[in-house]
């Protein structure tokens, strides 16, 4: 049936991805799903009691991942995060999997390869492996070529204006220009990045970042970039950002020691299922999907 194939298809992505990463020495971690504060800062958080603490439900592994990319240098991850966003649209849900890579001693550029090779490699297993599948859900998959441009780049050829994020509808002009391509757009403004991605230079009016999004078939995959490893640094982009350092006082002690560099990414897994089984709505992506009204079954 349909729901089968969807299935069977979004379990080769997640086996693809392990087994890319395997190959490349990098170790499977698991993240704490229940945390103290929030780790993207701005975005609505589901909150649970914690004993006689109040917690939240993590809306990514950012703050772990990094912390982990102090003593291991290559580690991906693929776990469940929750959005208390009120989105009625076909590509957010509010529980989600997360396919998440950190890298040491890395930048936007490695952060980005590694994107850009193993989607290539998830596609091309799905091909070889879900013939039948992708038959029947009638979806003519191509391995994708793949585009880089800086952020002011795509200002000039979008002609968008320059500070403002991509709207869906640049995004599908994207796709238009470059069909079956991943687009990386990199060098994003910081302002427009969250408060842990490095600024491009430590400049005291440095305005750009080392932070990327990529987007496939016309909707944005996956965003990431290098991080910011200085304590010092950190502590003023959060306050840049409305955060209290004071919040954030454990991740922040984890680069005190000599932290390396580090960049890495996260891809919806949901949202990649989507795009390769060529699906109208997320919820067909996902086995029991949470949204603004559902929780059960």
């Amino acid at each position: 049936t349909r729901t089968q194939a969807i299935f069977k298809i979004q379990n080769e992505i997640t086996n693809a991805f392990k087994e890319f990463f395997y190959k490349k020495g990098f170790l499977d971690m698991q993240p704490p799903c229940i945390i103290s504060s929030s780790s993207e800062g701005g975005t609505e958080l589901f909150s649970v009691r914690y004993f006689e603490k109040n917690a939240y439900l993590a809306q990514s592994p950012q703050l772990y991942k990094q912390m982990i990319a102090c003593s291991m240098e290559k580690t991906f991850m693929i776990t469940p995060v929750w959005r208390a966003e009120k989105h009625n649209t076909t590509r957010h849900i509010n529980e989600i999997r997360q396919m998440d890579i950190e890298v040491a001693f890395a930048n936007q550029e490695v952060a980005m390869k590694y994107l850009e090779e193993s989607v290539k490699y998830i596609i091309s297993e799905v091909i070889k492996k879900c013939k039948d599948e992708l038959e029947l859900l009638n979806v003519k998959l191509k391995v994708p070529k793949s585009k880089y441009l800086s952020y002011d780049e795509t200002v000039k050829l979008l002609k968008m204006r320059s500070g403002e994020d991509l709207s869906p509808e640049d995004e599908r002009k994207l796709e238009k220009k470059f069909p079956d391509t991943i687009v990386f757009v990199h060098s994003w403004p910081l302002s427009l990045k969250p408060f842990y991605i490095m600024p491009k230079s430590l400049s005291k009016n440095e305005k750009l970042s080392e932070g990327f999004d990529a987007i496939y078939k016309g909707i944005e995959i996956c965003s990431g970039g290098q991080r910011i490893h200085i304590p010092g640094l950190l502590t003023e982009r959060l306050k840049a950002n409305g955060l209290d350092p004071k919040n954030f006082k454990s991740y922040i002690d984890s680069f005190r020691y000599g932290a390396p560099s580090h960049s890495g990414w996260s891809l919806g897994l949901e949202r990649m299922t989507q795009i390769i089984c060529g699906l109208d709505n997320i919820k067909e992506a996902t086995m029991f999907p949470r949204d603004r009204d559902r929780l059960t079954p």
